[in-house]
Order: C-alpha cells, then structure tokens, then sequence
C-alpha cells in the first residue's frame, strides 16, 4: 500500500518536472522511468560487486567497466548540477559516452527494460531540474518490490491527467477484480495483446504473490514467472518501455514484450500460444482491410478495432484457453454483420461464460463510455451452455469526473457469485445477476445486451381522483388568498 511519505516524494519530483517546463504527464513519466532505470543499473552493479568480493572472483555481470565510472548514479548524484548535466549531454575525449547513451546501449545486461530504448530522448531542459529530480529518486527507499511497484504505480495513476492519454489507464480496482475471477494458475501463460502500461500482467503477477507466495519457492516457478509467463504487444515505443519498467519494478524481470501492431501481418506468427487472456483492446478504431491480419478477418470482416481484437483473441488462445476482455457495449448489441459474426463465433464455437455490465462512468474523468466485460473460454466445439450476467451499479467509487470513494460497491458481490454459479439458477431476471440459457441467446440473434434479458419491476403508484386533487388545490387558493388579505391589512 503507498504511504503518505512515498506520495509526498514523487509528488515533488512530479512538480519539479511541471515547474521545469515539462508539462506533458507521459513525457515526465518517460523521464522519471529513465532515471530510475539508471539507478537500478547502478544498485545492480553494486549487488555483483558485493558478489565478487564475497566470493573473491571478478564481476560476472558487469554494467559498468573501471572507465565508466562517471556513468554512474552513485558517481554523478554527487557532482555540481552543471557537471551532472554535461554528464549526460555532452561527451569528451575522456568521456566518450553519456549516461543517456550508455543507458541505451547496455543491452541484455540491463534486462528487459534496456532492449525498448530506441527512439529514447533525453528531454530534461536545465541541469537545475536534473539535479533536483535526481537528488529527490536518491531519497526514495526502493529496497523492496512493493516499494517499488507502489511508487510506479502511483506514478502511472497520473497518465488520467492527460486527458486523451487517459485511454491507457484502465482502473486498477476493475483490473484486479478480473485477474481475481480468472484466477491464474501456476502453468498459466499470459497475454495482454494491447498492453499499454502493463497493468494487467502486473496485476496478474501481484496476484500470485499475494494468493501463492509459497509457488515462489519452487526454482522451476520462478523461471516460469520471471520469462514466459507474461506477454504484451503493444505498437507504441513510448507505452513499450513504460510497460517494461512497470513490470521490472513489480518483479517480473524479463518479461516477453513485442513492440508490434497486434492486428497486423507481423503479427500474424502468434497462434495457439496463450492460456489467458488479460486486454482492454482499443475502443473506436478502424483499420484497413490491408493492414489486419488475413486470419482475423476471416472470422470477422471489420475493420471496426473492437471487434477485430476479439477474432486476434481467439487465434492467440491455446484450445482451453481463457479471455476477460473489457469491451463497450456495442459489441453485445451491435446489428452489423460483423458484430453478429463475432459474437455467434464466441458463444457457439467456444464457450461463453459472463457478461459483466459496468456503469458508464467507471473510465471518467477521461471517458463516459458504457462497458462490459466478457468471459469466454475457446474450445472450438462450443459449450456455452448458460451466460451470467451481472447488472453492475457500483464500483466503489463515485460515477462522476472526481471518481472519490463511496461505500456503494459490488465487486465483491460479483466476485463471490461467480465463484458459485450454481446458485444463481434460481435468481429472478428481476434481481442484479442471473442466468440466460444459449438457446434464448441464440433466437435473440446473439444478442447480448443485458437489457435485453433483464426484467424491470415497476411499482404500482397510486394517485388520488382528480375530484379530490382539485379540492386540495382550491384549499391552498383560499389559504393564499387569506394571507394575501392579511398582508394587506398589515401594510394599511
């Protein structure tokens, strides 16, 4: 949980940057990830030195050589601001290289963060800011993974201030209550095919440490968490690097990232490969033909960015495979061919499992879009036998642009019904969650708005005869027109 202490810090580092002439939320976030990676590559050295000493070898996994020492933050933290900035600008002849661009160049050695750095730009303006910034990252206890993962986490909750990068920031709390009703398991292989910021693999990961911390002890395990077990595509060079310092400081060190299109031809090699399937796909895109995937669009000729995920899905699950996918509520409801072709594939050929509506204003301040998350399993050979639904009026948080906290909240309600669907088969169309039978979905027309199923109770008003309403009504004339006397009389 972030403390009071860490908040304060990065608020300062954060208002260093707006103070400096930095104003735009993901640019202070990239320079912040920069800082901190150069930090970690110092903090790792010093932990392969200790090595070495201890063991009397030399450093296996050197970052820096003898010569490199001024790259380093324990070196540099302490000169002059004005040396500190040339440190990074500016090369000499006993200086070849720049603590900007030895950060770029360190390669494998600095995990999986170091391999997205093409394209990184140094943007700090003055070496004033620098020096601010960099004495401010030193102060911040960063021994621990939650520490760690905290403080970034806090740091990315600042993207929704970027108004339209809000897009990139789905709520953590929905988040979670995903990864809590899919439950990863320990052969689990997860993906998120528009990963954006990560959130969702690092929810995933927060997941295993708090429900299994014992599958840590197992060596196989942490291999399997630390390099296959977690996959994101994302297109943007910016969200990519973000993504890898988002995992590395939650404990995920290397991580499978795949700067590509997901939807496109270059992407087209990832079939059968997942168990799980973690996504808030982009809303409202529309691609070309040319550009998506040929065997996306044989299961849903769109170019519609919603749906086309949903048909990527499908091929990128293993037979098995699982998929929670926020989705807005178009896609349920949608009377295009298109949206009809995708949604009788998932409930016929695979097996759909629950339908979640959410309220409208769970993604303000940034947008007050109406969405749903769906469950679904790929099977090939169908199994959708009844869908759940559940009729989501609060997310413990008010649905206004200012999102404070309320005690109106039915994540938990939603989590403990569908870990017992067999309960919910007596349950009224009239109540919040219920079940609906494939074969009504089906002659709906596959339709899956929850409107469509939901039963509204309105109760019987009763009104008094008009006779006895224009009684009432001439009673408070004669009373107004009494005092209106009265008045009168008053004022002479």
């Amino acid at each position: 949980m972030i403390t009071g202490e860490l908040k304060s810090q990065v608020d300062k580092i954060w208002n260093i940057f707006w103070t400096g002439g930095i104003s735009n939320p993901l640019t202070v976030i990239e320079q912040f990830t920069y800082l901190l990676f150069i930090r970690r590559m110092d903090d790792q050295q010093l932990k392969e030195e200790r090595k070495a000493n201890l063991l009397g070898k030399p450093i296996e996994n050197a970052v820096y050589t003898e010569d490199q020492k001024y790259l380093r933050w324990g070196f540099f933290k302490d000169e002059d601001a004005e040396v500190m900035f040339d440190l990074f600008t500016k090369t000499t002849v006993d200086r070849p290289l720049t603590v900007f661009d030895h950060m770029k160049e360190v390669g494998a050695k600095g995990g999986v963060f170091a391999q997205y750095m093409k394209g990184a730009t140094f943007m700090i303006p003055t070496a004033r800011v620098l020096d601010q910034v960099v004495q401010l990252i030193h102060e911040i206890k960063m021994e621990d993974r939650d520490t760690k993962g905290d403080l970034y986490e806090y740091l990315l909750s600042k993207i929704a201030s970027a108004g339209k990068n809000g897009q990139f920031r789905t709520p953590r709390h929905i988040i979670k209550m995903m990864v809590e009703m899919v439950e990863p398991t320990q052969e689990e292989t997860i993906c998120d095919p528009s990963c954006g910021t990560a959130g969702f693999l690092v929810a995933a990961g927060e997941y295993i440490h708090e429900k299994h911390p014992d599958w840590f002890h197992d060596q196989a395990f942490r291999q399997h968490f630390d390099t296959a077990m977690f996959t994101g595509v994302e297109f943007d060079s910016t969200m990519l690097r973000i993504g890898a310092m988002n995992l590395q400081l939650h404990g995920i060190e290397n991580p499978n990232l795949i700067g590509k299109d997901a939807l496109s031809e270059s992407n087209g090699d990832i079939r059968n490969q997942f168990s799980l399937i973690l996504a808030n796909p982009p809303f409202k895109g529309s691609l070309d033909y040319d550009s998506v995937e040929g065997s996306i669009l044989k299961m849903v000729k769109t170019k519609k960015t919603e749906l086309l995920f949903l048909g990527l899905m499908l091929r990128m699950l293993k037979t098995g495979g699982r998929a929670a996918v926020i989705i807005p509520d178009g896609v349920l409801f949608g009377s295009s061919k298109a949206h009809k072709q995708i949604r009788e594939e998932i409930i016929a050929n695979h097996k759909l499992e629950a339908v979640i509506s959410m309220p409208s204003g769970v993604f303000k301040p940034y947008a007050g879009v109406s969405t749903a998350v769906v469950f679904f399993t790929k099977t090939g050979t169908g199994g959708t036998d009844h869908v759940w639904y559940y009729d989501m009026q609060a997310d413990g948080y008010s649905l206004d642009d200012k999102r404070t906290e309320t005690k109106e909240n039915d994540i938990p309600d939603i989590l403990a019904r569908f870990n017992d669907l067999d309960k919910e088969k007596n349950r009224k169309r009239t109540e919040q969650s219920f079940l609906v039978p494939f074969e009504e979905i089906k002659a709906n027309d596959w339709d899956l708005s929850i409107n469509r199923y939901k039963e509204i109770v309105y109760e019987e008003i009763e009104y008094a005869k008009p006779q006895e309403i224009i009684k009432d009504i001439e009673a408070l004339d004669k009373e107004r027109n009494e005092a209106l006397m009265v008045l009168k009389e008053m004022l002479g």
